[in-house]
């Protein structure tokens, strides 16, 4: 039984520590500088001592934060999942699931600035990188799984306490599958950061393809 007073405010999160945002700075640098190389030469044409040599580190500050070159990629990837994330936990109460799911996809794969533009292109070059590097591909796959995991418990909020558990997990699986297979095809072609073909408005298509036979993602208006 919980011993939480009724009516409680939940504890705000803590900031992060100046000491976790240094880090946090220097894996994004570190990252920044492999995909600047990737693009350039290709992951086979990149060692992990010039990537360190970019972004300004020792080699052993490298390995201190990845286990490989194609890892240190990995906070470029997963930046704008952990942005939709917060978007769609900040979704006001009541929102329908499938409307909060469509807003958030679209607000977060739609650049509001130079440096999200250029981080949408960042994705494209290191995607197309990943299709000739089974070890790229890997760091994208675990990234995705890693925020459908994540997603579940946003999900669970906005369904409320009713909700399937079976559904909540198929309902987060859907909206990753989404955001994966509309960037992937995006990087495929050489449409533009915004309009058609872009990557929010293919993640909204694909969101709708795959969320048609899912009670929890099923529009009540459609009947």
């Amino acid at each position: 039984m919980s011993t939480k007073p009724v009516g409680a405010t939940p504890p705000t999160p803590s900031l992060p520590s100046l000491t976790e945002r240094r880090k946090a700075a220097t894996q994004l640098d570190i990252a920044r500088a492999a995909a600047e190389l990737f693009t350039e030469r290709g992951p086979d044409g990149t060692t992990a001592e010039e990537i360190a040599q970019r972004s300004g580190v020792a080699l052993r500050t490298f390995y201190r934060y990845f286990r490989s070159k194609q890892d240190a990629v990995a906070p470029l990837l997963s930046g704008g999942a952990d942005r939709w994330r917060a978007l769609l936990a900040a979704t006001e109460p009541g929102a329908g699931v499938p409307e909060a799911l469509e807003r958030s996809i679209a607000a977060s794969l739609t650049p509001a600035s130079a440096a999200d533009a250029e981080g949408l292109r960042w994705t494209r070059g290191l995607l197309r990188a990943a299709a000739e590097d089974p070890a790229l591909r890997a760091v994208w796959y675990r990234v995705n799984q890693e925020s459908e995991e994540r997603l579940r418990e946003v999900v669970a909020g906005l369904a409320g306490p009713d909700a399937d558990p079976l559904e909540v997990r198929l309902a987060a699986a859907a909206a990753t599958d989404a955001i994966r297979i509309a960037l992937e095809s995006w990087a495929e072609t050489d449409a533009p950061e915004r309009g058609d073909g872009a990557p929010a408005a293919l993640a909204v298509r694909c969101l709708r393809e795959l969320m048609g036979g899912m009670r929890l993602l099923r529009d009540p208006s459609a009947g």
